[in-house]
């Protein structure tokens, strides 16, 4: 949720890269017992370099994007974006007091988590008219639904289910098997997207891109998808400056397509994971 140390980050990020280069990745583990994911590029799309996303979702062809910003208070948005120009065609600024967070949409509704003022706000998902908001105990970071229930995060390694009515805890089921980071330190989910049966997460660490699949029902890591270099393949060093963490998984279903960011960058990829 803090931005990273970008000299750092580009450091390891450029050793990284050179094993980076084909189209198609067959990536690797960070844990040999996790099964490493690949993916094929389907196509390269703008993303707006002021947002800092945190919450990604498509929905009837736009991709709706929550933002925080570390830096400048009252710049926190709700966004539905146009894929093909990556330009804000609806949005609400939140107040300078929230930081905005994981976002899902659900029965014609959009819930947007808040970073650390325990807020999550529910718009009507065509208007962004703000139709209420519930209090919640600790950090809000991702948030995803199945169909029936929301699912969060807050950057403990741990799913909450909650009631979308109430937003009453029904159940948090642990993540188990995240892998460390290259220096030995805990990594935590971060966005999430559930997708047949399976929820998607980024990971949130200093040093390296990467996202893990997760089975719901036992909390257990089943793949990993490792994009290091992505971003810097197909943007100039002069667009990628200010880039932080990998961030932000939203999926189309009728197409089989994930849609894939960070926060500043200055691209979007659509992508089909193997």
């Amino acid at each position: 949720m803090r931005p990273i140390n970008i000299v750092l980050f580009s450091i390891l990020l450029f050793f990284t890269a050179c094993h980076n280069n084909n189209e198609k990745e067959n990536t690797y583990p960070t844990t040999p017992s996790i099964p490493s994911l690949s993916y094929k590029i389907i196509s390269v799309l703008p993303h707006d370099t002021t947002s800092f996303t945190e919450g990604l979702e498509f929905h009837k062809g736009y991709l709706y994007e929550s933002t925080g910003d570390p830096d400048y208070a009252g710049r926190s948005k709700l966004a539905k974006i146009n894929t093909t120009t990556g330009m804000d065609e609806q949005k609400i600024i939140l107040a300078p007091a929230y930081f905005g967070e994981g976002i899902t949409l659900l029965n014609r509704k959009i819930y947007q988590l808040t970073y650390k003022e325990q807020k999550c706000f529910v718009y009507d998902a065509a208007t962004f008219k703000k139709l209420k908001e519930f209090t919640y105990q600790g950090e809000g970071w991702g948030m995803t639904n199945d169909g029936k229930y929301l699912i969060m995060d807050n950057g403990s390694n741990e799913l909450i289910y909650r009631d979308p009515e109430t937003f009453n805890i029904v159940k948090t089921v642990p993540v188990t098997g995240v892998p460390k980071d290259y220096n030995g330190h805990d990594v935590f989910i971060n966005e999430l997207e559930y997708v047949d049966g399976f929820i998607y997460a980024n990971l949130y660490t200093m040093d390296f891109d990467q996202l893990v699949k997760i089975d719901p029902a036992t909390g257990k890591v089943m793949g990993i998808l490792n994009l290091n270099g992505l971003l810097e393949r197909y943007a100039p060093p002069a667009e990628t400056s200010k880039r932080d963490v990998l961030n932000g998984i939203a999926y189309d279903n009728a197409n089989k397509t994930f849609y894939i960011t960070g926060k500043y960058w200055p691209k979007l990829f659509a992508i089909q994971i193997q």
